[in-house]
């Protein structure tokens, strides 16, 4: 197998010309407001909620206040490099697109499998937790 096909990547001028050629494209109509919400939403996700109470109460006090200001802030640095991703290309994707246009056809492959165990330890963890 040549080394070449296996570190290949999209360039971002092809990937915004399929884009704009799809006769099902995403409708751009979502304002600020609405994106801000959804992108705190995908970055808290729903393990906020899981066993926080428990573990304030058995083992940290209130020092997991400041876990969560940490959390925050990392979670705000997280938001600022997607940001970053989405002006590098502007289309509907996640860091599968980001990775194959930048990084190559090996590491997206690897990120998408990455991302489907990332869901499921999250689903998993949040019905232990519910």
């Amino acid at each position: 197998m040549r080394r070449n096909a296996l570190l290949r990547v999209k360039p971002v001028d092809l990937i915004l010309k399929q884009s704009e050629n799809q006769e099902h494209g995403l409708k751009r109509t979502l304002g600020a407001v609405s994106i801000t919400l959804l992108g705190i939403g995908a970055i808290v996700g729903t393990g906020i909620f899981v066993l926080t109470g428990v573990a304030a109460a058995k083992y940290a006090g209130p020092g997991l206040i400041l876990s969560f200001v940490v959390a925050g802030i990392v979670s705000g640095l997280a938001a600022i490099c997607y940001a970053e991703f989405a002006s590098t290309v502007p289309i509907a994707g996640s860091a599968y697109t980001y990775s194959y246009a930048t990084l190559g056809e090996l590491v997206a492959w690897i990120i998408g499998w990455d991302l489907i165990l990332e869901y499921a330890v999250g689903a998993a963890a949040v019905s232990i937790g519910w």
